[in-house]
């Protein structure tokens, strides 16, 4: 049963729902001559909610029925408008063309974005080992008080060694291949992650952004998933709900540790990465255990790698999630619109980009992962200046996380996402207590 919750919450790992979509109306003909029109899905502001009331009675004449007020075309810059709004975006991009392919969109990149720069690369790596080092004496040296801050930092400082690896598995950090897979694997050890297993899933991830069933990095819930078992439900609830932050682990256990999950070409260069990860398990924690307790692994460890797997969530969640961007079937599904349109650029405070090497500017990440995460801001600029208005962009606030974690849930063909609080009210109240807890600040 763990493996197949895990399953759900993250193999179906973590399309999506319209938070103010117009209404669709359906209506029904009753025997009397009188029309009764329900509303189904959400409502635009401004618009009034419909009710069906049924006639117990003959009636002559129809009655009055409030009428949806019409909204702004799905595709006029009003709507986007009102939709980033209620959303917690800065910008909603048009839908791209269906004849643009990702190589015209390549194509106006220019060509410095794609260069190396060794010197670049390893003063990343610096920035990473001084800013962890700098919250490990944190740690030890912070009153209790002021230890959440501690591991706050150094959970930050530990994702910008997870973006290291990140770049050395898309061949962007040197032109030396050994270099990449000696640092890459390191980099990955103190937050005891296996590189390989890693890197072989998150190509596929590229490789089939946003296509349903077959991205690794997360998928919606499907329906007959959610309706398979109570036990199941309860637990894929809380998952996409309040611990949605912490999902990423999940994901760690699931995907990674599993011989079967890989091709049998894969499996040798996977048992390596698990030997290694082994390896720091049984040499390092025992190591931190004797010298400073197991309460000190837990202040000196554990606490900064839950701030990762915080960032590590919550950047994939945010980078391909929210109401308007849909999953798509294989056959439906277009490369370019899905890392164009289905990516989404957040900005977060300058400390947390600079810890984390710009893992935020994401959008030219996905038009190609050969970019090195320090051109990554020019690539944006470039993506800016020649497709600026079909991209998604957002700060990170409140109200965005709020939607995400509150609305983009079960998988829908036509809405994208429908929220568990629609689905199975009575078992969702992790859902309307998040909906009440937290605040709807976009600013």
């Amino acid at each position: 049963m763990a493996s197949r919750i895990a399953d759900s919450l993250f193999a179906f790992t973590g399309p999506q729902h319209s938070l103010p979509r117009a209404p669709k109306l359906a209506s029904a003909r009753l025997s009397q001559g009188v029309y009764a029109v329900r509303p189904i899905g959400l409502l635009l502001k401004g618009t009034r909610r419909t009710f069906l009331v049924p006639a117990k009675k003959r009636i002559g004449c129809i009655k009055a029925v409030s009428v949806p007020v019409a909204p702004p075309s799905a595709d006029s810059a009003e709507h986007r408008e009102q939709l980033a709004d209620s959303y917690g975006f800065k910008q909603i991009g048009q839908d791209l063309p269906d004849n643009v392919t990702l190589k015209d969109i390549m194509d106006t990149l220019p060509k410095e974005v794609f260069e190396i720069d060794d010197v670049k690369a390893w003063k990343s790596v610096l920035i990473s080992v001084t800013s962890y080092a700098l919250g490990l004496f944190m740690i030890a040296k912070a009153p209790w008080y002021l230890l959440p801050l501690a591991w706050a930092w150094t959970g930050t400082a530990v994702t910008g060694f997870f973006v290291i690896g990140h770049d050395c598995a898309h061949k962007s950090f040197s032109q030396n291949k050994l270099v990449e897979y000696i640092v890459g694997t390191l980099a990955f050890l103190p937050l005891v992650y296996p590189y390989e297993p890693w890197r072989f899933k998150h190509d596929r991830h590229h490789a089939k952004t946003n296509m349903l069933v077959h991205d690794t990095a997360w998928q919606p819930v499907p329906p007959e998933e959610f309706d398979s078992s109570p036990v199941l439900r309860k637990a894929i609830i809380f998952g996409y709900g309040p611990i949605r932050p912490w999902l990423s682990i999940a994901h760690w256990v699931n995907w990674h540790f599993n011989l079967r999950k890989f091709r049998p070409s894969e499996v040798n260069r996977v048992k390596i990465s698990l030997a290694c990860v082994f390896a720091f398990m049984a040499v390092g924690w025992p190591l931190i255990i004797y010298k400073v307790g197991i309460l000190g692994w837990v202040k000196f460890w554990l606490m900064p790698w839950l701030g990762y797997h915080f960032w590590m969530s919550t950047f994939t969640m945010v980078h391909h999630t929210a109401p308007h961007i849909p999953f798509k079937p294989a056959d439906e599904w277009n490369a370019a619109q899905a890392q164009l349109n289905g990516t989404v650029h957040c900005d977060y405070p300058s400390w947390i980009e600079i810890l984390c090497h710009d893992i935020n500017v994401h959008i030219p990440h996905h038009i190609s992962p050969r970019i090195p995460s320090y051109n990554l801001r020019a690539a944006h600029q470039s993506i800016q200046e020649n497709w600026g208005k079909y991209t998604n962009l957002a700060t990170w606030n409140w109200r965005l996380m709020k939607t995400i974690m509150t609305v983009c849930h079960v998988y829908d063909k036509e809405e994208n996402y429908i929220p568990f609080d629609r689905l199975a009210p009575e078992e969702s109240q992790p859902i309307t207590f998040l909906k009440k807890a937290m605040p709807n600040y976009a600013a």
